[in-house]
């Protein structure tokens, strides 16, 4: 596993999908069998807008695969496929030279970031939560720290068993989702005082905040309206370096 630094003074916890790239969890899954797509991207719209369950959301999708992704399978759909939003690699490098702990906390299977890491195709993170749909054999490059993730509650429990390791406080926690999956992660957060931030934030999780009174602290990129379609090309200019000035601003007070 890769080497931490144990003296982190602080902590981002956040999700990965239409969050910081504008790739979807099961994108792998509709690279190698594309006839999959549409009913893919159904039941991750049904979970992230809290009409299942994570859990009912993969157990649809393992009754449509014919056999789990291999390692090779997975390396195609990255050398094709792989994207972040502007400046998410150099947001993640920035926390680690300044002693933030950058955790990715996603309902993407744990196999495709083992793969991202070993291709360096991101700088290494301590901590990984994500879906043990896909797991492949431990490598060198591999997040010190990775935990499965069966359910959407299960990010924040997640993210405190990191923080609880680390010695970080709660309220030097900002946690980073988009949409309702994210809602449960934000509901956590808001009990602890932890920081929230909606990034790209859809309708559905600004609609879960609300309904229980939970405080959005800052919004990044687009706020998405009622009946507004995702705008990819604008979510692709928006340069996530200038999270950094908003990172400083909470964990610095």
């Amino acid at each position: 596993m890769g080497g931490t630094n144990k003296a982190f003074r602080a902590m981002i916890s956040s999700d990965w999908n239409e969050c910081l790239a504008p790739s979807g969890p099961f994108d792998p899954i509709g690279f190698v069998y594309p006839e999959l797509k549409n009913k893919l991207e159904s039941i991750f719209r049904l979970y992230t807008g809290n009409r299942i369950s994570l859990g009912e959301a993969t157990d649809e999708i393992s009754r449509l695969l014919p056999m789990p992704l291999s390692k090779v399978q997975m390396d195609a759909y990255l050398d094709a496929c792989f994207t972040t939003y502007k400046g998410v690699p150099e947001l993640i490098r920035w926390a680690r030279e300044s002693q933030i702990l950058f955790m990715i906390n996603t309902t993407a299977p744990i196999g495709l970031f083992q793969r991202v890491f070993a291709k360096k195709l991101l700088p290494p993170v301590p901590a990984l939560s994500g879906h043990d749909m896909t797991v492949f054999e431990p490598l060198p490059s591999d997040p010190e720290i990775i935990l499965p993730l069966h359910e959407t509650v299960d990010k924040g429990q997640n993210t405190w068993k990191v923080a609880q390791k680390f010695g970080i406080r709660p309220e030097k926690i900002i946690i980073i989702g988009d949409s309702g999956g994210d809602g449960p992660h934000f509901e956590w957060g808001a009990s602890k005082e932890c920081r929230l931030v909606a990034s790209m934030a859809k309708l559905s999780l600004q609609d879960y905040c609300n309904a229980r009174g939970i405080t959005i602290d800052a919004y990044f990129g687009i706020r998405y309206k009622k009946g507004q379609k995702r705008d990819f090309q604008k979510e692709m200019e928006i340069d996530f370096a200038r999270l950094k000035s908003l990172v400083l601003e909470y964990i610095d007070k």
